[in-house]
């Protein structure tokens, strides 16, 4: 048995973005985010915008000297061939009408899926960014276990 270790559990996801702004205003229109807070910060540097919608955050950073996305990253299967970060995945009771909706909203959608082990949908946002939605019956945990 393990020894009793403390939670943790999500805070938020950081993306990169060409234009704050406009990304601010793609995640407030299509996935119901709000602008928390927008500051630069000197030691990057850079412009920095935290979003929320409930318990979830996400931070965008737009940096004058940052690469634009390659190609290849925009797409889930190919993603996988470069190491590091892939996208951020949120769950959804029924990923087919979330993305109805989302197609309603403007967004990008890539893939709307039924798997032999579930269903997902990846779509991308305002700068090219993978965004996936898991199908999922109820929320399960709310924190993690050491």
């Amino acid at each position: 048995m393990r020894d009793a270790a403390p939670a943790f559990w999500h805070h938020h996801v950081g993306i990169s973005v060409p234009d704050i702004a406009a990304s601010i205003a793609w995640y407030g229109d299509v996935l119901g985010f709000a602008l928390e807070r927008r500051y630069f910060a000197e030691s990057i540097p850079g412009e920095i915008a935290i979003l929320r919608n409930g318990p979830l955050h996400i931070e965008l950073f737009q940096l004058a000297d940052a690469q634009a996305l390659p190609p290849g990253r925009r797409e889930p299967d190919s993603d996988l061939r470069t190491h590091g970060n892939k996208h951020v995945a949120f769950a959804v009771e029924d990923v087919k009408a979330f993305a109805a909706i989302l197609k309603q909203r403007g967004a990008d959608i890539v893939w709307v899926k039924k798997f032999a082990f579930g269903a997902n949908a990846f779509i991308r946002d305002n700068a090219g960014n993978l965004i996936e939605f898991v199908q999922k019956d109820s929320i399960t945990e709310a924190e993690g276990r050491l």
